[in-house]
């Protein structure tokens, strides 16, 4: 299995950050998904959360623009430079910013909710996370996050071997279903269009999905691929990218 190095995926996404809000359609439309899949499961009460992985706040906005009420949020990514990025208008009455590896981090206090969108598919060690996240609920609490699926990015891994190791639905419900109670779990297939193999790139680039891709490509290298995904991937006049997020909605027992 590939070793992610997360210092290089902080560089991608910083590098990515000034157009991450701009082009990740993608983000968007799981992070509605997933707080779509999440709201019946929730209190109407406010709620102490935990977000994992807030990057430039494309899911905190949407969380408090929600029929969720939050009272306190607490937001967490790898760089500690993304609380510069976040809104200035959130509208909360508690709001704070946890830098760090969640992997790594201690952490205090128990949460009512806590989320992440595209965020779990970097992590080492997603069932020791998700133990860990266990603790941090309250009995009752809900474990709600969205990650990407082995059908990801498929056009990317074949014509060029690089690609993240991405866990299967049913290994995730086996890790979720020792531990929580599941509510949720869904799968989909997301097929973007682009007119060319170039702007595949670009986009890739300027969403930090990049992340795992360290070597620069020669010239030819560049010509091989954009020849070679035309011609494998064309569709309606365009050329495919395939996204494939999955969705948990977990609880912790009472």
């Amino acid at each position: 299995m590939q070793k992610i190095d997360k210092q290089f995926v902080c560089r991608q996404f910083r590098r990515a950050a000034a157009s991450y809000d701009r082009q990740a359609t993608i983000q968007h439309r799981v992070a509605d998904r997933l707080l779509e899949l999440l709201v019946p499961y929730v209190k109407s009460e406010p709620l102490r959360v935990l977000e994992i992985g807030c990057c430039t706040g494309l899911l905190t906005g949407k969380l408090l623009q929600s029929d969720i009420k939050v009272g306190s949020l607490l937001l967490n990514d790898l760089m500690p430079d993304f609380a510069e990025r976040l809104p200035h208008d959130l509208a909360v009455d508690e709001l704070s910013f946890l830098p760090g590896d969640i992997e790594k981090l201690s952490l205090s206090g128990s949460f009512d909710l806590i989320i992440s969108s595209s965020t779990f598919h970097w992590l080492h060690d997603l069932e020791r996370t998700l133990v860990k996240l266990l603790v941090a609920l309250r009995p009752g609490g809900i474990l709600a996050f969205s990650l990407y699926g082995p059908g990801n990015l498929p056009e990317i891994k074949e014509l060029t071997g690089v690609g993240l190791d991405y866990l299967p639905l049913s290994a995730i419900v086996s890790m979720l279903k020792h531990r929580y109670i599941l509510e949720e779990q869904h799968q989909e297939k997301e097929i973007f269009l682009f007119p060319g193999p170039r702007e595949v790139l670009n986009h890739l680039r300027q969403t930090g999905v990049n992340a795992i891709n360290r070597r620069p490509w020669t010239r030819q290298e560049l010509q091989t691929f954009c020849r070679e995904y035309k011609k494998r991937f064309y569709m309606d006049r365009s050329v495919r990218l395939t996204y494939h997020p999955l969705y948990f909605i977990a609880r912790r027992s009472l």
